[in-house]
């Protein structure tokens, strides 16, 4: 998306378009800082004219710095091509693992937190700072040494850091780092991440694929924090997180951000699982409103975001 041989603005704008037409205020959008590091000036030039575009729309944006999901190993150039059906197959992690697990190189991206989050510090058109997304998510490093710990433990010195770079800044907009795992009863999972999250986010964002019930016990739990909830992931059809479920949001006073707008190369529509066992261009979608065309992948579900988000 971000780099000069395949930024589109006129696609980006053509689908804003679409999403203010649903009814969507709030787009949730991934940086990089491989992308600040190859050229810082341009990079931030590409953000401005997204945020431009986004607020013609009355759209406002959450960036996201950094992101610990899908392959740990990200480069610079021409990037590989989608493989067939298989969900968000290209998605890269932010910093990559070389950098992640080697506390000595964590300074090389202190300027890119400093300089990114300065440039936008006043910004009205940024709603929030999503500082990491899912730092201490699963990947091909943690599957192959049969354990999360050194990664939760990573994360949480790095995290940590990250948030004490973004306080120095002075930002205007609050910060936050979401929460993704429960356990039965809807409760955050214990561990040092999580800890840290809860005490240091402004906003208490978090992610919930789960059905009605399970989604109600997580917003139960998370209020008890006495902060602002939004939820910046769900919406995945045969998890049971399902359109309607706007309704639950709506009736918390919960922000809601829901993954996937249009169908394309990330091929989220595709279900996590088929990384597990092959799936076909049938089945049923698993992420995404829109087909590439713009039209609504179910009619139903685009006139259930326009009437609840009409008042």
């Amino acid at each position: 998306m971000w780099q000069a041989e395949t930024f589109d603005i006129s696609t980006i704008e053509r689908e804003l378009t679409w999403a203010a037409a649903i009814g969507m205020n709030t787009v949730r959008i991934y940086l990089h800082d491989l992308l600040f590091t190859q050229a810082s000036a341009d990079f931030l030039a590409r953000i401005e004219k997204v945020f431009a575009v986004a607020a013609s729309h009355d759209i406002g944006v959450i960036p996201v710095l950094f992101d610990g999901v899908w392959n740990p190993k990200p480069q610079l150039g021409k990037q590989p091509e989608p493989k067939p059906f298989l969900h968000n197959s290209m998605w890269v992690q932010s910093p990559g693992s070389d950098i992640f697990y080697d506390r000595s190189r964590w300074s090389e991206l202190r300027n890119y937190v400093f300089e990114v989050l300065s440039f936008f510090k006043d910004d009205e058109r940024v709603i929030a700072w999503d500082l990491f997304n899912e730092p201490d998510q699963v990947d091909v490093v943690t599957l192959k040494v049969g354990s999360r710990n050194d990664k939760i433990a990573t994360a949480t010195e790095l995290v940590a850091t990250v948030f004490d770079w973004a306080r120095k800044v002075a930002v205007t907009q609050p910060l936050t780092v979401g929460v993704w795992e429960y356990d039965k009863d809807g409760q955050v999972a214990t561990n040092s991440l999580n800890q840290l999250i809860i005490d240091q986010s402004d906003i208490i964002s978090f992610h919930c694929y789960e059905p009605r019930e399970k989604l109600t016990a997580v917003i139960n739990a998370l209020t008890t924090h006495g902060r602002p909830l939004l939820c910046t992931e769900w919406l995945a059809r045969s998890a049971g997180s399902t359109v309607d479920l706007l309704s639950v949001f709506k009736d918390a006073g919960v922000g809601a951000i829901n993954w996937g707008l249009v169908d394309g190369r990330t091929q989220t529509r595709f279900p996590w699982r088929s990384w597990a066992e092959r799936v076909n261009n049938d089945e049923p979608w698993f992420h995404e409103l829109l087909h590439s065309d713009g039209t609504a992948y179910d009619a139903q579900e685009v006139e259930t975001f326009r009437r609840l988000t009409a008042d």
